[in-house]
């Protein structure tokens, strides 16, 4: 398992197979209480997590600027920051106590509301659509020439890898989880299978920005553009969990990071090249390398982001998990059934509706 931590100790964790889809609901879950019981122990940090990826901007730009530090401070907190890989990998940390909010694709967060029976985490925002898809080595031109070919995706069970997987049955191929089938799917970190796929290792890699991007400079082509598969080509490819109890037990810290959160928006929105700056340093920090501007400029170009966590595209996510065999119905079922109370948005909706703004649903 490989993180990728900024602050703080190695995680220690579990294996946790696989995986999930998404679903989505137009109501929210029940509001957190205005304090935390007495009995809580108080905090001093709020343990965040995100990814070295463009569609983690938001989370990249809100620690970069110091929004979430702002903010945090107003209620004498800190942040603890820590990069992942990939979203299964958030979820063993979520369970282990280690994690208490993160930026995260709808697949794995849904595998951790499924696998804990419906108790475990709520989504409390929609960070990013888009920027996903496969790309292709030269000479494969259509979808029938994958036949015996290798993929890579970030990480068993994660957004990609379901979405590839569902695309890969549509086109007639069969897949499994030991990189067996028609087409072989070998997950890996994103940087190792830009590598692999630079050594001839691997022929492709279903994966996010700004990997599609770099994957695009290293001599790939772009074979399948995710947006193209979904109606107005939008599709939630993150949004930001956190655990039900700290949900519950600090509603002023979810607040704080929904705040730096809704700053990095509007920072977005308002200076686009900055932005693109922002992310650039954090990646730098993260990874001991920044991306092309070239690339990084093209990769902007490929993604959105919005607070609204874009419900029904979730909930086709889900489907997708269940018809590939990463998630299974009868856990859904025990968790409550989908949406069940998958969201918990009145926090989020409190700040838009002072801001002026619609609440999302």
């Amino acid at each position: 398992m490989k993180i990728i931590t900024q602050v703080g100790a190695t995680l220690a964790a579990a294996s946790i197979l696989l995986v999930a889809g998404c679903a989505a609901s137009t109501d929210s879950a029940p509001s957190a209480p205005d304090s935390a019981p007495s009995d809580v122990p108080a905090i001093t940090t709020v343990r965040l997590g995100y990814f070295p990826n463009l569609t983690h901007a938001p989370g990249l730009i809100a620690t970069q600027k110091g929004f979430f530090k702002t903010e945090l401070k107003e209620i004498d907190l800190t942040l603890t920051p820590t990069a992942f890989n990939a979203g299964p990998d958030v979820v063993t940390a979520l369970f282990a106590d280690s994690l208490d909010c993160s930026y995260i694709g709808p697949n794995p967060a849904i595998n951790a509301y499924v696998q804990s029976e419906g108790a475990a985490v709520r989504i409390v925002a929609g960070s990013t659509s888009g920027g996903a898809g496969l790309v292709v080595r030269e000479g494969i031109d259509a979808p029938a020439d994958l036949a015996g070919l290798t993929i890579a995706t970030p990480q068993l069970g994660n957004t990609q890898d379901v979405a590839a997987r569902n695309w890969l049955t549509d086109q007639g191929f069969t897949t499994d989880v030991e990189g067996g089938g028609d087409v072989s799917i070998k997950p890996q970190s994103n940087s190792d299978g830009l590598a692999a796929f630079s050594a001839g290792e691997i022929d492709g890699a279903w994966v996010p920005e700004p990997w599609v991007s770099s994957y695009v400079k290293a001599g790939a082509h772009v074979l399948q553009n995710e947006a193209d598969l979904w109606d107005g080509g939008q599709f939630v490819t993150t949004v930001i969990v956190c655990r039900t109890g700290f949900i519950d037990q600090h509603p002023e810290a979810v607040t704080a990071l929904l705040k730096g959160h809704l700053s990095a928006l509007d920072f977005i929105a308002s200076d686009p090249v900055g932005s693109q700056a922002a992310v650039n340093l954090s990646l730098a920090g993260l990874t001991g390398s920044s991306i092309d501007e070239a690339v990084l400029a093209a990769a902007w170009k490929n993604v959105n982001f919005t607070a609204d966590p874009l419900s029904t595209t979730l909930v086709t996510s889900a489907d997708h998990a269940v018809s590939v065999g990463l998630l299974e119905k009868d856990k859904i079922d025990a968790a409550g059934g989908l949406p069940g109370t998958l969201y918990s948005l009145d926090l989020l909706n409190a700040l838009l509706i002072e801001r002026g703004e619609a609440a999302v649903k």
